[in-house]
């Protein structure tokens, strides 16, 4: 190829690539997402923990689907009860650093109406996230969502999901209360869910 022909390639592959980024971007980012991270595969959150006034709630979608177990799962099972809302990934070092707090606070709130509801994703092979379940003691079903599909039913401009992890916690209406884009220490999620347990 001639190097002026060269020449005129080069705007049109920058275009190309940078459109390219761009999609690739957009697919992993929301409002206010934070960025996936170099090597660390995962999407980083941007550290927020949001809370919402009682009034002024929006309703969480109702999904469904297989949990990670191959059983059927509905979230309008758990109606009347405060859902806490995990998304992760056994791949997701964050994900891992969080899971024994969520699995000792699920196991201490059980008896207050509270049920912890994990929704596992782009894990491609079932076995990796029953492994990680049996490695944290995780006792709560979780839907298998590997394509990210659940996720991406919670409506754009609400409270969704968007980073892993990510979790919701929505009040006894169903409606989506608390919002963490981080990994949860113990100590923030009980005091994220505290003041939902003592709604009536």
């Amino acid at each position: 190829m001639s190097q002026t022909r060269a020449l005129r390639y080069r705007p049109a592959l920058l275009i190309a690539a940078l459109a390219a980024g761009a999609s690739v971007l957009a697919g992993c980012s929301g409002d206010e997402t934070g960025s996936s991270s170099g090597d660390a595969k995962f999407v980083q959150g941007t550290g927020k923990i949001t809370k919402v006034k009682s009034g002024e709630r929006q309703k969480a979608p109702d999904i469904s689907g297989k949990g990670v177990d191959g059983k059927p799962l509905d979230l309008s099972d758990y109606k009347g009860k405060v859902v806490v809302l995990n998304v992760w990934g056994s791949w997701c070092a964050p994900c891992r650093a969080e899971a024994p707090n969520l699995a000792k606070v699920a196991d201490e709130t059980e008896g207050k109406g509270v049920q912890f509801v994990g929704i596992n994703t782009r894990d491609l092979d079932r076995a990796n996230a029953k492994a990680f379940e049996r490695n944290y003691d995780v006792g709560y079903p979780s839907f298998y969502d590997p394509s990210g599909k659940l996720i991406l039913r919670f409506p754009k401009g609400t409270l969704s999901p968007q980073a892993i992890p990510s979790t919701l916690i929505l009040d006894r209406e169903g409606k989506i209360a608390v919002r963490a884009l981080k990994e949860l220490s113990e100590k923030e999620l009980r005091s994220a869910l505290d003041p939902l347990t003592a709604e009536k």
